[in-house]
């Protein structure tokens, strides 16, 4: 009897068929679903990426002035040191373009005009140029619609930036990133923008999964069980790495050291594939490292601007204080006792929900302001040396009305000045009373601002231990002993009973600016 043998197909041989089919066949289903999801991803980042560019490109042209460059059009010198520096944004950034625009006649959107472009150094070595302000855009640039939003925004003089995605014969499918430029006058006068090719993105995206669809088929064809162990290293951990990277950077974007640990954490994974996945690595890795770099930037320019605005509220105190010959370090001093009190009613837990850090920071920054009204005194009656008449007194009691329309003007218009409220609140009611009979209001009790209640005692104990025209200075503890006197009569009884539990922190603000503390 013959021995039947079974030529079938082999169970190993079966076994990596079937392997092999339903991996491709996951595979096919996973890149459909993931090509879909991570397509939205990378465009939500790249929207978020042309954003954060545009931001720090605009910071560079306000630096320059560009919006008055624009107004004048006129090309001063430091227009070129300008185009360098917008040169390096996009140098180092991934942006297709980068440039400025104008409407040449407000009323016709087709009068575009270009007010500077910019280019890296391969694109001249390539053979660009640059283009100057005056230099019209080119037909067919900008879709109709992208031509309307852009003209409204300037229009409305818009401050915030926005992304558009449209299609031009000349570019096609691009985003489009812009802000409005606005002169020293606060007139809207042109739009910076950045751009980046959708179509290129879409294209990496399906090449990167093309090449990696014919990958997995390649290996699953040539061994099964190897491309499934690797897969898994190379393939699967590190997408999933970058996935996680990435959603952590987007999640702490704000946190300077949130971001720069995401960057330390993405350069840890060590890719060091030569295909597309490593391909990936380097640029997500190479995008997060400029992002965080960028937005270091962009954070040391707001720090920048914090300063210059703390800077201009000592300034404008300054030049309030030195038309009163009498005042000497008033704002110093009074913004000391203001730190005193505010730090006094925290420690012991009274109006807890006014006395955020935010709020207490705002108070004391802007303490300096409280006299600014006295701007509009006369000369005559500031300086009088000698009691004022009653005519004269209601002139001066004016200072805090004076004060806090000067204020609320400049919270009108100077855009986040939320920190300025404070500031209006210590100008406007600093002379109101605890009982009522202060002015300009005769606000009483709690309806008269924290702020203004805790300006009234410093303000009040700096005038009385301070030399004055018609007096010399109080003691200290004679000092004290009348702001006792008016604790919930004059003022707050919370705010007098913190400042009195303070006399060590008050006699050093006194030893630092009162050259006869001793005597004091």
């Amino acid at each position: 009897m013959k021995e039947n043998k079974h030529k079938g197909i082999s169970i190993k041989i079966v076994t990596a068929i079937y392997s092999a089919v339903v991996i491709i066949v996951l595979t096919v289903v996973i890149v459909v679903v993931g090509y879909s999801l991570y397509e939205n991803h990378v465009m939500e980042n790249y929207r978020k990426y042309a954003t954060t560019v545009l931001e720090y490109a605009y910071s560079v042209a306000e630096e320059y002035s560009f919006g008055d460059m624009i107004a004048a059009r006129e090309m001063p010198e430091e227009y070129e040191e300008m185009r360098a520096d917008l040169n390096h944004v996009k140098e180092s950034s991934d942006i297709d373009y980068l440039y400025a625009v104008y409407f040449e006649d407000i009323n016709d959107i087709h009068s575009l005009t270009y007010a500077i472009n910019t280019k890296t150094a391969e694109e001249l070595k390539n053979g660009g140029t640059y283009t100057y302000l005056g230099t019209p855009c080119e037909e067919g640039s900008f879709e109709e619609e992208t031509l309307k939003t852009l003209r409204n925004s300037v229009m409305t003089g818009r401050t915030d930036s926005d992304i558009l995605e449209g299609y031009s014969e000349g570019y096609g499918h691009m985003f489009n990133g812009y802000k409005v430029l606005f002169d020293s006058a606060g007139n809207a006068v042109g739009l910076i923008c950045v751009e980046i090719d959708i179509l290129n993105i879409r294209g990496e995206l399906i090449h990167y999964i093309r090449n990696i669809a014919l990958f997995v088929a390649a290996f699953t064809i040539v061994i099964t069980v190897i491309f499934v162990g690797l897969s898994e290293y190379y393939i699967i951990y590190p997408i999933a790495k970058l996935t996680e990277s990435a959603r952590d950077f987007v999640k702490n974007i704000g946190d300077q050291e949130s971001i720069d640990r995401c960057v330390e954490k993405i350069e840890s994974i060590g890719v060091r594939s030569n295909n597309e996945i490593g391909e990936l690595y380097s640029t997500v890795t190479r995008m997060e490292s400029d992002m965080a770099d960028q937005y270091r930037d962009i954070r040391r320019y707001s720090e920048n601007a914090m300063k210059m605005r703390d800077g201009l509220i000592v300034l404008m105190a300054d030049m309030v204080e030195n038309r009163d010959s009498d005042t000497g370090d008033h704002i110093q001093k009074t913004a000391s006792y203001v730190g005193i009190i505010l730090d006094g009613l925290k420690r012991k837990g009274y109006y807890s929900d006014l006395l955020t850090p935010q709020y207490m920071e705002y108070v004391v920054k802007s303490a300096p302001l409280h006299d600014v009204g006295k701007i509009k005194i006369p000369d005559a009656i500031l300086n009088k040396p000698g009691r004022l008449t009653a005519e004269e007194f209601e002139i001066m009691k004016t200072h805090a009305t004076v004060g806090k329309e000067i204020i609320d003007k400049a919270i009108s218009t100077i855009e986040g000045g939320s920190y300025l409220r404070e500031a209006r609140n210590m100008a406007a009611y600093h002379h109101e009373r605890w009982d009522g009979k202060g002015y300009p209001e005769g606000l009483m009790e709690e309806a008269i601002p924290l702020s203004a209640r805790i300006m009234a005692v410093a303000d009040v104990f700096d005038a009385l231990t301070s030399t004055r025209v018609y007096k010399p200075p109080f003691p200290m503890d004679k000092a004290l002993e009348m702001i006792a006197e008016g604790k919930g009569t004059q003022f707050d009884p919370l705010c007098v009973e913190v400042f009195l539990e303070s006399v060590s922190e008050i006699r050093e603000v006194l030893n630092m600016f009162n050259h006869n503390a001793e005597s004091l």
